[in-house]
């Protein structure tokens, strides 16, 4: 039995941990249960799962759920950064689920790295922001890290096993691949006239055609940013080179993501668009277990098309693979300046054509010489942040 750490527990990747979790009982048991604020979303969890420890961010959320759990409950309640860090390298502990939403979740998630845990890493900001950094923190504890991110983990699927057995040192090349294509939907806006971008609300930037998905990445995905991460991700998760990585728009989100061999042979992997699928994958490594999910019905899935991306439509994306080129600082400018500009678009301050804007102004403040070490990496982010901030306002 794996013994589970959930950060981001009140999240959707949370809620379809603990769904697939429900169908595979016997074999996982929930040690601890991280989330930020939503008390009432974590007291329903803790009541029908009854993990040993709930742990809220915020102190106040943490006191208010334990005056509301019955004086009967097991569940200790925690906060603190270093009752965090506790949990998440707990001897007992076996796996974590790096669920945690943007930079918060990088430091937790690089505990549980630095202690040798499998780690299953659904927080692309970790890599975004620190990959170097973490792939040498994964090299020295030999934390095997499993990539939840349906993109990623449709790579991992479709790799070689010896190139599975290698995340973050791949030799694609050697394997005899030749590309990545990773996939991405176009989000709300793939056929809208660009002259409407500058109008388009939160609302509708929300409304994404194929996923269920948190407010900012649905942002994430109208602008495909959220592809432009991946991208960046992908390059540290696979040691690839940026002649290795293709972006390919796929409107029906089927096909999760490609590899493309030397011999011209492609391989996909394809099911319904829903994260139980990929949770799953990564929880029971090498094994395959129940996930809930339906399997694909072809005779339903109808036309797979596929298209180039545009970046006249989508600077965001041609602005996270010049970063990933530039390095390790400037995709944490990018992170940073990205939360904060989709922040503001979600609180109606900025147009949504603003958020690649604001990005690509914080990006002329790259540091010449690079930063080694993590607290180097935080500085960055909050002046980064403080760039952003000045942005927006400006505008």
């Amino acid at each position: 039995m794996q013994n589970m750490v959930i950060l981001g527990a009140t999240g959707s990747i949370g809620a379809s941990t603990l769904s697939v979790i429900s169908n595979n009982f016997e074999a996982y048991s929930i040690y601890a249960l991280v989330a930020n604020t939503n008390v009432d979303k974590m007291l329903a969890l803790c009541e029908l799962h009854q993990p040993q420890i709930a742990h809220m961010v915020d102190a106040n959320a943490a006191k208010l759920l334990q005056e509301r759990l019955s004086p009967s409950s097991k569940v200790e309640v925690t906060t603190g950064e270093d009752e965090l860090y506790a949990i998440v390298t707990a001897t007992c502990v076996d796996t974590v689920m790096a669920a945690i939403v943007g930079a918060a979740g990088l430091m937790p998630t690089l505990a549980a790295v630095k202690a040798g845990k499998r780690v299953l890493l659904a927080n692309k900001e970790s890599l975004v922001m620190s990959g170097r950094l973490f792939i040498e923190e994964m090299k020295k504890s030999g934390a095997q890290v499993l990539p939840v991110d349906s993109e990623h983990n449709a790579i991992f699927q479709v790799l070689p096993e010896s190139e599975q057995q290698r995340i973050g040192f791949c030799e694609l090349k050697e394997a005899g691949i030749s590309h990545i294509l990773l996939t991405g939907s176009g989000g709300p806006f793939l056929s809208s006239e660009l002259s409407s971008l500058a109008q388009m609300t939160p609302a509708q930037a929300c409304k994404h055609p194929n996923w269920s998905m948190g407010r900012k990445i649905s942002v994430d995905s109208a602008s495909m940013m959220n592809k432009g991460l991946e991208y960046i991700e992908a390059r540290w998760l696979f040691n690839a080179s940026a002649e290795q990585i293709k972006v390919v728009v796929h409107p029906q989100s089927v096909i999760h993501s490609m590899v493309q061999y030397l011999d011209g042979s492609v391989i996909a992997q394809l099911g319904n668009p829903d994260m139980r699928t990929p949770i799953a994958h990564c929880m029971s490594y090498p094994q395959r277990i129940r996930s809930g999910v339906e399997p694909l019905d072809f005779f339903k899935v109808g036309q797979l098309s596929f298209l180039e991306p545009d970046f006249t439509r989508f600077p965001c994306l041609a602005l996270a693979i010049d970063a990933c080129e530039q390095g390790q600082e400037a995709t944490t400018i990018l992170n940073a300046s990205n939360e904060i500009s989709v922040a503001a678009f979600l609180n109606n301050k900025i147009k949504f054509t603003d958020i690649a804007k604001v990005n690509e102004n914080c990006l002329s403040h790259v540091p010449k010489q690079a930063l080694n070490n993590i607290d180097d990496i935080l500085a960055l982010d909050v002046q980064s942040r403080i760039y952003a901030t000045e942005w927006v306002n400006k505008i």
